[in-house]
């Protein structure tokens, strides 16, 4: 029966021989696992709780979430194609659901690590590195998306009110705040811009040649400084985003505020925060209590 399938794949829905092999990998997985309970079952006599045993059983061997998802999601198209062609009489797979996929939490710098960054002898006085810390210093004072950032023109600041008017998704608009020191920050930066550079965007933040910045340039930047202070495996422009959110949280923002200024639609995206911030402090409970 597995057989047929497989031709089923390969030859009608022309799947690739790697993802034909995977498939009758999973199914020939399972296939052992209800042999081995009992020689007497069958494909046709398979029901549900036998498919929900062979998930427990892959979950408490440490198989991913998503790996268990996959063979589940063989499974299904296994019955779907036996069931239509009278191959079996049920569908034992049908309403089973798979295992939720762990929440990854963000990742996020210190406080310490990014105020050990932005000192100012961490850098030296040229072009690139007075850039590279305006650039982490507005993605840390302001929460904005890295896409955001790019598209930021000169006129979207308004030194007078301390404001950046910023174009998130589907074209949204939205107006963050900033601080005296982002302010002070920008200012050098763009004086030392157009000093040194010669122009030929409107964008706020210009490479060398005087073009707007895009997404690689400054990831690279931004990786290659706060690889710096931090360990973390991800070091990107997003932790920027999150150590805003975190450092906003921390210091008693409401989620609602943070919602806003970080452009979520639902307060739900928000509250991830939240939970990152009950995490670490569980950890230090563990930790600092003497009976925890």
């Amino acid at each position: 029966m597995i057989k047929k399938f497989l031709d089923y794949l390969k030859l009608e829905r022309n799947y690739s021989s790697l993802t034909v092999q995977e498939y009758g990998d999973d199914l020939a997985r399972f296939q052992k696992y209800f042999e081995d309970l009992d020689c007497h079952i069958s494909w046709d006599t398979v029901d549900a709780d036998i498919i929900r045993g062979w998930m427990e059983s892959m979950m408490d061997k440490g198989n991913s979430a998503s790996s268990v998802n996959r063979r589940l999601s063989a499974l299904r198209s296994f019955y779907k194609f036996a069931l239509k062609y009278q191959l079996v009489d049920k569908d034992p797979s049908r309403g089973i659901r798979g295992p939720k996929k762990a929440k990854v939490l963000p990742q996020f710098m210190k406080e310490k690590e990014i105020n050990t960054l932005l000192e100012p002898e961490m850098w030296h006085d040229g072009y690139q590195d007075c850039l590279a810390r305006t650039l982490i210093l507005c993605f840390y004072e302001t929460g904005i998306r890295l896409e955001e950032l790019i598209d930021l023109d000169d006129g979207d600041v308004s030194f007078a009110k301390r404001e950046l008017k910023v174009t998130g998704k589907r074209n949204k608009q939205r107006i963050i705040p900033f601080g005296e020191e982002l302010a002070t920050t920008l200012q050098g930066y763009m004086m030392r811009r157009d000093h040194d550079v010669a122009r030929i965007s409107e964008a706020l933040f210009v490479t060398r040649k005087g073009e707007r910045m895009n997404r690689n340039k400054v990831r690279y930047l931004v990786k290659k400084n706060i690889s710096r202070v931090t360990t973390l495996r991800e070091q990107t422009p997003h932790v920027l985003r999150h150590t805003f959110a975190t450092a906003m949280l921390n210091h008693d923002a409401s989620i609602e505020s943070i919602r806003k200024l970080l452009g979520h639609e639902s307060i739900s995206t928000t509250e991830i925060y939240a939970h990152t911030t009950f995490e670490q402090l569980k950890h230090v409970y563990q930790h600092a209590h003497p009976r925890a």
